[in-house]
């Protein structure tokens, strides 16, 4: 829980912020519409996921 919760609102701070920025040759602006929102749903899901788990068990 603590890794899903970690990737969400990924922002300029993050190395990989910088890293899918210069390799896709995004503007910044671009780069938060694309990998912040894809590391906040990839985060949610993460979540959701660790919820069902946690009922299942």
């Amino acid at each position: 829980s603590t890794g899903a919760g970690s990737l969400i609102l990924s922002h300029v701070n993050d190395a990989g912020f910088w890293l899918v920025k210069q390799y896709f040759n995004m503007t910044v602006a671009e780069t938060f519409k694309t990998w912040t929102v894809m590391e906040t749903i990839l985060s949610v899901v993460g979540l959701i996921f660790i919820m069902l788990l946690s009922m299942a068990l």
